[in-house]
C-alpha cells in the first residue's frame, strides 16, 4: 500500500481516503426512495461531467460491458472500428463476438486517425457506426473525436460510439455541443473512483437505433436502462456502495468544476512532457510515444532508456514507494506510463518524476 501522491497507474487510479469511507456506510433498499433521491441527485451530476442533456445512465460494470452495449445496441448493417492501441481493438473484439460485421481501419501504434481517413473510408464502404477510443490509454494517443464525428455525420446516417474511459473529466469532452452520439466511460480512471461502474450517454439517434435493434441484449439493453433512468432506478441490483462513493465524489467534482479540472490535468500532462523534453536534452535518449497535439491530458507513454525495461524501471520506482506501470502488450519492455489524472496535483508529480529522474540515472 503507498501513501496518498505515490499512486500513479493509468487506472485504477487513486481515491481520497474519504471517498473510500463512504463505502462502509450500511446498505439501503435499491427499490426505496433513499436510492431515488441519490440517484436523482447523480444523474444530474452526470450530466454536467458529460455536458449534455441527455440522460446519463450509470451501470454496475466495468467499461468494456457499454463498450460491447454500445455496437450491439447501435449497429445496423456494418460497423468501422478505428484501431490505434488495444483498447480500440477491444471494440473490434465485441463486435466480432457478437456476430455484427465489421472492419477495422487501423494506423500505427502511437498515432491518431485523421478525419480525413475516416472519410475516405466511409466513401469506400457502407458502414452505419464508426467505433473510436478517445484516449488511447495503452498508448497515451488522444484522437479528434469533435473533428471525427463531424466527418462521420458528413456522410448520413452514421453514429460514432466513443470510448473516453481515460479521458472523461481529464479532457474537455462536449457531448451536446460536439453532438456525440453514443459516449461511454468507466469509474476508475479520472474520476478517481474504484473500478466497478460504467457510464454512458446516447441521443436520440442511438435511442431510435436501440428501440429497433435485435441484438441489443439484456444487461446493456438500453431501452430498459432508459426506462429505468425516468425514475432514478437501475434495471439490475446496482452496486450499492460504490454509488455511494460516487455520489461523494461528484461533489468533489462540482466544488472544482469541470473546466478547473481540465486545465489541472492539462497542466500535469505539460508539466510531464516537459520533463521528458528536459531529460532528452540533458543526454537521456527518452521520447514520448504519442506526437504533438495528439496527446492524452491523463496518461503518458514515455520510452525506456536503452538497457533498461519497462518492468525494470517500474520495479525501481517501486523500491521508491512510487506506483507506475510498463507499457501495455506489445509495448510492455520498451514503454512506461504514468497516469497523471484523478485527485493528483503537479506538486504530487513533480515528487514522482523527480524519483523517475534519479532512476533513469542510476
Amino acid at each position: 500500500m503507498t501513501d496518498f501522491g505515490k499512486f500513479f497507474l493509468p487506472g485504477p487510479t487513486e481515491v481520497k481516503p474519504e471517498i473510500l469511507a463512504t463505502m462502509t456506510r450500511p446498505m439501503i433498499s435499491h427499490r426505496g426512495a433513499e436510492i431515488e433521491t441519490m440517484m436523482a441527485r447523480i444523474d444530474e451530476r452526470l450530466q454536467n461531467v458529460f455536458r449534455t442533456s441527455h440522460p446519463v445512465f450509470t451501470v454496475t460494470s466495468s467499461a468494456t460491458g457499454l463498450m460491447e452495449g454500445g455496437v450491439r445496441n447501435t449497429v445496423k448493417s456494418k460497423l468501422l472500428c478505428l484501431v490505434n492501441g488495444a483498447f480500440s481493438k477491444r471494440f473490434h473484439k465485441a463486435a466480432v463476438n457478437s456476430g455484427i460485421a465489421c472492419d477495422k481501419l487501423e494506423v500505427e501504434v502511437g498515432h491518431a486517425h485523421t478525419p480525413e481517413m475516416l472519410a475516405d473510408a466511409l466513401r469506400r464502404d457502407h458502414y452505419d457506426a464508426v467505433t473510436v477510443v478517445h484516449s488511447e490509454t495503452s498508448t497515451g494517443v488522444l484522437n479528434p473525436i469533435r473533428e471525427l464525428t463531424a466527418a462521420a455525420h458528413a456522410h448520413g446516417d452514421v453514429v460514432m460510439i466513443i470510448d473516453t474511459v481515460s479521458s472523461m473529466a481529464a479532457a474537455p469532452i462536449e457531448c451536446g455541443a460536439w453532438d456525440l452520439d453514443y459516449v461511454l466511460t468507466g469509474s476508475q480512471k479520472a474520476l478517481a473512483l474504484p473500478p466497478g461502474l460504467a457510464f454512458c450517454t446516447a441521443n436520440d439517434r442511438v435511442m431510435e437505433r436501440a428501440k429497433a435493434s435485435r441484438m441489443r441484449g439484456l444487461y446493456f439493453d438500453l431501452v430498459e436502462i432508459h426506462s429505468s433512468w425516468t425514475r432514478h432506478q437501475s434495471p439490475n441490483t446496482p452496486a450499492v456502495s460504490l454509488l455511494y462513493a460516487l455520489d461523494a465524489q461528484l461533489e468533489v467534482l462540482m466544488r472544482e468544476g469541470m473546466e478547473a479540472r481540465w486545465s489541472r490535468h492539462a497542466a500535469m500532462a505539460q508539466r510531464t512532457w516537459a520533463w521528458v523534453d528536459q531529460q532528452r536534452s540533458a543526454g537521456l535518449d527518452i521520447r514520448v510515444l504519442a506526437p504533438e497535439g495528439y496527446r492524452s491530458p491523463a496518461v503518458t507513454c514515455i520510452s525506456a532508456p536503452a538497457g533498461r525495461t519497462g518492468p525494470q524501471i517500474v520495479s525501481a520506482m517501486k523500491a521508491r514507494g512510487f506506483v507506475i506501470t510498463p507499457g501495455y502488450g506489445d509495448l510492455k519492455d520498451t514503454m512506461i506510463r504514468i497516469g497523471h489524472m484523478g485527485e493528483h496535483t503537479v506538486a504530487e508529480l513533480d515528487v514522482l518524476l523527480d524519483a523517475l529522474g534519479e532512476v533513469l540515472a542510476s
